[in-house]
């Protein structure tokens, strides 16, 4: 298999090939759709690491009353630094 031989980090890119060809061409099947279950594990395993900088913007964000979650996780697996979903 393909795939066998990419490490989490070449698969983790190509999720994020797989999901900007879904939302730009939906009518077009990604070669690899097959696979996305295998691919967007490995960019789920890929670790979030919030900086000092993030973590002094979420909290002075909160101080003025804009409630949010912090590093929030979409349905797609993307982590988004501040959300209000």
């Amino acid at each position: 298999e393909l795939l066998g031989v990419l490490n989490d980090t070449e698969r983790s890119q190509l999720y994020l090939v797989a999901v900007y060809v879904q939302l730009e061409w939906p009518h077009i099947i990604f070669p690899l759709s097959a696979q996305l279950h295998s691919l967007r594990t490995a960019y789920t395993r890929s670790d979030v690491t919030p900086s000092r900088l993030q973590r002094e913007v979420s909290t002075m964000l909160e101080r003025l009353g804009w409630s949010h979650t912090f590093e929030y996780e979409t349905t797609e697996g993307f982590s988004l630094d501040l959300a209000q979903p």
